[in-house]
């Protein structure tokens, strides 16, 4: 889909924590025992994922207020970097450091999840013989900016050839037995459970802009099948297809700033007049974005985004308040700066575990990497100069003018370390949290950034054919608990095959985003991560079945036969908030950003995520591990 860019672009104290903590550490703890085993593998778990249960209840715990301090913790190791955080932009942060401080430089890296790789994660499934890979998390190498030479630098540095992804796609694998997009109407939003194809051709990641060339018939066909009423069909088609001004005494910059300033909801309802049909069926439309539906997406975002409505509007495509939608860098040969592996960027996480632990991961390439075996039981040696711990929750980081403390639990236990440099590679919010000494107003910006909850769901199942019965390869569900799913993406690289026939087993992806529609955005994350935190695997299952029988049912479906299993990757802290021109003022005024003030180092401590830069992708992560590198290096 193409994507538009953003903006022109106690001090010193031994704080001690109770030695015996909380029974809610129990999963936890059994994690962390079995690190040492060689059955020890987390990316095979099925269930809930994401931030699983035993990742969180001690932070929790500490916001709370519920953890003793009463324990003072004398042994301290001695490390030359601690990185709390095992995501890319921890790994990538180890990576930067090593390059410059050298292989014997001692590097703790501390994670509270039983794997390393934070939003980029792997799923794996084992189905009669055969491994299935999903992603858990970070879906490809993409960015609506260009890459940074410094993200190029470690992109290439790692191996991986991003110019070969047409190599390892096969989208003729579904395309040659007919299979075509499609729209799930629900009958609770609609009325009946319909199942709508889109015209042949149709690319559902690039907006709605391809149904502007269908011919009279074909639009036609296609409304007759939908389940809305008469009026909203007429009104969608002409959203499409007509070339209407909708302010048409405005210049291009007034109208920018007009579009700027309301939703897309908003502009569909009040200025275009669409049916009220119309928009609940483009409502969860931009939830894979934004994490929110059109009423709280910027008008303007939607233009940068291809959405219908404006082919009319006479709007200058290099001229906007941080809006520009020629951004998609090419590089030489025409090809998108875009590569997608079959477990999405976790490889990336593993190639960096490969550089920075060697015999961690076998092999050498990007190709092999994707079928290796991580041997967890070596990530966290003696022997190495870079270790990664996991099941191991910060809950203090004290800096003095000399080293940094950092106090985390471990096996119901605390463990403390001491180093000269420590980087923050964990989530903004909770930073405030675990570091009191910050400036007051620095942790109030911190604070201000809040993650947007979703659902990331793979469902292994026996075979596809029902897909081919129905002719479908995903599905946009406007009304569905599941907003969108789909077939495995058709990629196959080094050993790893992906599905050839509908008679092999595959992985379905599944997408929700918990929304309150009618909140501002930042509210509508609060509410979803709640949510996400108070519903049970069991519901989600539930409505997972629901959905897939609903939609597949009639073509041969059975979803007690034919599911295999299910991994639910719940992020209720999912990925970095973006500014949006709805709800941050600041945004289109040209100051300097919370994150801006919030990534500042601080003594011994610098910070890196996606969240110092406000932007949910890779690059961003990479970008901000670099720039905290250099600033606890000056």
């Amino acid at each position: 889909m193409p994507r538009i860019t953003r903006r022109d672009f106690l001090n010193g104290v031994a704080v001690t924590i109770g030695a015996s903590l909380l029974p809610s550490c129990s999963q936890q703890q059994a994690a962390s025992q079995h690190e040492q085993i060689a059955e020890y593998y987390p990316p095979a778990l099925t269930g809930l994922r994401g931030n699983h249960k035993g990742s969180f209840e001690v932070f929790h715990d500490l916001r709370d207020g519920k953890l003793p301090l009463n324990t003072r913790v004398d042994q301290h190791d001695q490390y030359d970097l601690v990185i709390v955080g095992a995501g890319i932009s921890g790994l990538s942060a180890a990576y930067f450091y090593r390059k410059h401080a050298g292989p014997n430089a001692r590097i703790l890296i501390l994670d509270n999840h039983d794997d390393f790789g934070g939003h980029a994660k792997r799923n794996e499934f084992k189905i009669d013989g055969r491994t299935l890979l999903g992603f858990g998390g970070t879906f490809a190498i993409d960015s609506p900016a260009p890459y940074s030479e410094v993200a190029k630098g470690l992109i290439r540095d790692l191996g991986i050839e991003v110019k070969r992804w047409s190599e390892v796609l096969n989208p003729g694998i579904y395309k040659n037995v007919g299979l075509r997009p499609a729209i799930f109407f629900d009958r609770e939003t609609f009325g009946s459970d319909k199942v709508v194809r889109f015209p042949a051709g149709f690319n559902m990641w690039a907006g709605f802009s391809e149904l502007a060339e269908l011919d009279s018939k074909t639009w036609d066909l296609f409304l007759n099948e939908m389940p809305i009423a008469d009026a909203a069909k007429k009104d969608f088609k002409n959203l499409c297809t007509s070339k209407i001004d909708y302010l048409p005494h405005h210049s291009s910059a007034e109208k920018k700033s007009k579009l700027a300033t309301i939703s897309y909801a908003d502009f569909l309802t009040k200025i275009v007049k669409v049916h009220v049909d119309v928009v609940k069926f483009m409502q969860t439309r931009l939830q894979g974005l934004y994490g929110v539906g059109i009423d709280a997406v910027p008008a303007q975002d939607a233009w940068g985004l291809e959405m219908p409505g404006f082919q009319g509007m006479k709007l200058d495509p290099n001229f906007g308040t941080g809006m520009n939608r020629d951004s998609m860098e090419y590089e030489q040969g025409g090809d998108a700066y875009f590569f997608h592996f079959p477990d999405g960027n976790a490889s990336i996480a593993r190639l960096l575990v490969r550089n920075l632990i060697p015999g961690s991961i076998q092999g050498h390439s990007m190709d092999d990497v994707v079928s290796a075996h991580c041997d967890y039981s070596k990530l966290d040696q003696q022997t190495s100069t870079c270790r990664i711990r996991l099941n191991s929750t910060v809950v203090r980081v004290n800096p003095s003018s000399k080293q940094v403390e950092i106090i985390y639990v471990r096996n119901r236990k605390v463990e403390a370390v001491n180093a000269s440099r420590c980087i923050l590679a964990c989530w903004s919010s909770v930073i405030p949290y675990l570091c009191p000494a910050l400036p007051e107003k620095q942790k109030e910006d911190l604070a201000y950034e809040v993650k947007v909850p979703l659902l990331y769901t793979n469902v292994a199942i026996n075979n596809w054919k029902a897909f081919v019965n129905a002719g479908i390869n995903s599905a946009y569900c406007p009304g569905s608990y599941h907003s969108w799913l789909n077939l495995d993406m058709p990629v196959s690289i080094g050993k790893y095959k992906c599905s050839q026939t509908p008679e092999e087993p595959i992985v379905i992806h599944m997408m929700r985003t918990p929304c309150s529609p009618g909140l501002p955005a930042r509210q509508q994350h609060r509410a979803g991560r709640l949510e996400l935190f108070n519903t049970k695997f069991e519901t989600i299952e539930s409505n997972i079945r629901d959905q897939l029988n609903r939609i597949l049912g009639s073509s041969g479906f059975d979803p007690a036969r034919d599911i295999r299993a299910i991994t639910v990757n719940r992020w209720a802290h999912g990925y970095a908030y973006q500014y949006n021109s709805l709800f941050d003022p600041f945004w289109l005024e040209g100051k300097e950003t919370p994150c801006e003030r919030a990534r500042k180092p601080f003594g011994r401590i610098a910070i890196a995520n996606a969240d110092a830069a406000a932007y949910a992708y890779t690059d961003a992560a990479i970008d901000q591990a670099y720039r905290a590198v250099s600033e606890i290096l000056t």
